[in-house]
């Protein structure tokens, strides 16, 4: 499985800010949609990503007070990244390793979507719901052998 299998169910909502904006205001935004990250471009280009980990870590280093700062003073400016074709198992490895909860997805420069370890473990589970399934289907329909032996009636 791909990326670009979980984005086509996920579907294409994407929500992006500024870096020059008011921290206040991403807060808002993520809180108004539900999410846990914000996409930060910049002239088109991904600048980084706030999540709420780096609201938080914020929050405790300003004593709760977000008045005077900006979504460039706060986000992850490295984040890590993935491809429309870059293989699910590899996604999990990524994050995993580098403690990542959402990754953006570029191709070819393009900003895709973000996949989140939501999403990948959504996935994950119902491929193996459906392995589990055809698993079961295959075996109740196993073919009998025939092995020379008359079946014993019951006495």
């Amino acid at each position: 499985m791909k990326v670009r299998d979980i984005l086509r169910v996920k579907g294409s909502a994407l929500y992006t800010v500024s870096p020059d904006l008011p921290l206040q205001t991403a807060i808002l935004v993520m809180d108004e949609h539900d999410i846990g990250s914000l996409v930060v471009m910049e002239y088109e280009e991904l600048a980084g990503i706030l999540t709420f980990r780096e609201v938080i870590q914020a929050l405790a280093k300003n004593h709760g007070a977000t008045a005077d700062l900006h979504v460039r003073s706060v986000m992850n400016a490295e984040p890590l990244t993935c491809t429309m074709d870059t293989e699910l198992d590899e996604v999990r490895r990524m994050m995993l390793g580098q403690h990542a909860r959402y990754l953006p997805v570029i191709d070819q420069a393009v900003l895709m979507g973000v996949i989140s370890f939501y999403d990948v473990a959504k996935a994950i589970v119902e491929s193996q719901d459906f392995e589990n399934t055809m698993l079961k289907a295959y075996i109740r329909d196993w073919p009998q052998e025939d092995s020379g032996v008359a079946p014993s009636s019951p006495a």
